[in-house]
């Protein structure tokens, strides 16, 4: 790309772009970060946008706009943070502020590297897993609550200069690593999403007190179930989530007792992130849609058009949009319903 000093736009003051914008300035990047509210950008402009938590504590000030079309010049990198049913519209509105060479970063869940692809091109696109955790206390104050790692990685795997650029750049915000495949690697995290994220905006619980249901672990089993049977259907080779979580170990056998590790498992989980709370809920309590049709959604859609059954991940994504439409409250009595096929044991992937 023959840069030395890149310039970066994030597009997205939240959680996620938040940090981030806020990570690389610390480091000394030229980030110029798209807030939507005008009195955010002005504050983030003249007093800084606040980080806390797990990378420090920090007030970094940067040129903050509110609106994609009060950018100026061109970019070397788009970071797009902003839910995925946005993600077009933002790629669109960018467009004539890259360079043909610019690289965009989808850091959204679920599967969205196909749709980014449709705006700014497949060279230009590249997929991120964000391996870390963030709230957003208040606008423009922002607490990163777990470290982790980000894995990027290209619709045609390219690690090449540009690639190796961004990644050293990314690296301030998080250990970064240029991965292949993927596509694989934004699956397994879609698949703990839909178990988690959609279930969690069914109810209205946070995690620990969701999973001690047993309707809801035994949704969370469904779901796991049907989004492998789709991967294998496809020839997808689904990582284990986080490097930990081996999604056909975990769904191995169909006795009681394999039922009841994984009951065990389940209830682990939810003790150790007992007190978060779904996104999708989150957005639903806002007045706002969730991103069902990248979750769950996706698993549904890629199901029908290679002959796998998803029954649970259907029924979920219908009773999440009367809940958005407004035709349906948010209740534990949601999980209860749900015709659930009996397992059928997931042979182990090759």
């Amino acid at each position: 790309m023959g840069i030395h000093s890149p310039r970066f736009v994030v597009v997205g003051p939240g959680a996620i772009g938040g940090a981030a914008a806020a990570l690389l300035a610390r480091d000394g990047n030229d980030v110029t970060l798209v807030c939507k509210d005008p009195a955010l950008a002005a504050r983030v402009s003249v007093e800084g946008l606040r980080i806390r938590g797990a990378r420090g504590d920090a007030r970094m000030r940067m040129p903050a706009v509110a609106a994609i079309e009060e950018l100026a010049g061109q970019f070397d990198f788009a970071l797009i943070a902003v839910k995925a049913p946005d993600l077009q519209d933002a790629a669109r509105r960018l467009v004539p502020f890259l360079r043909p060479e610019s690289l965009v970063v989808s850091m959204q869940n679920g599967m969205c590297v196909d749709a980014l692809a449709a705006v700014v091109g497949a060279a230009r696109t590249v997929g991120c897993v964000v391996g870390w955790g963030s709230t957003m206390l208040a606008p423009g104050d922002i607490d990163v609550t777990s470290t982790g790692e980000l894995l990027i990685g290209t619709p045609a795997n390219d690690d090449g200069a540009r690639m190796q650029t961004l990644r050293t750049a990314l690296d301030a915000v998080a250990p970064t690593l240029i991965v292949e495949d993927i596509l694989c690697h934004l699956y397994s995290k879609l698949i703990i999403n839909s178990c988690i994220t959609s279930v969690g905006a069914l109810c209205g619980l946070p995690m620990g007190r969701m999973l001690a249901l047993r309707d809801a672990r035994s949704l969370f089993v469904a779901i796991m179930r049907e989004a492998v049977e789709v991967a294998d259907a496809v020839a997808l080779k689904v990582p284990p989530y986080a490097g930990r979580l081996d999604y056909h170990a975990f769904l191995r056998g169909s006795g009681p007792l394999a039922a009841l590790r994984r009951s065990i498992l389940i209830r682990l989980i939810g003790f150790k992130y007992r007190r978060l709370r779904s996104s999708s809920l989150q957005s639903l309590e806002r007045g706002r849609k969730t991103e069902i049709d990248y979750f769950n959604g996706y698993i549904a859609r890629r199901g029908k058009e290679n002959g796998v059954p998803t029954p649970v991940n259907t029924a979920i994504v219908a009773r999440v949009k009367e809940i958005e439409a407004g035709t349906r409250g948010i209740s534990t009595a949601n999980l209860a319903g749900v015709d659930i096929p009996p397992a059928i044991p997931v042979p182990s992937q090759a």
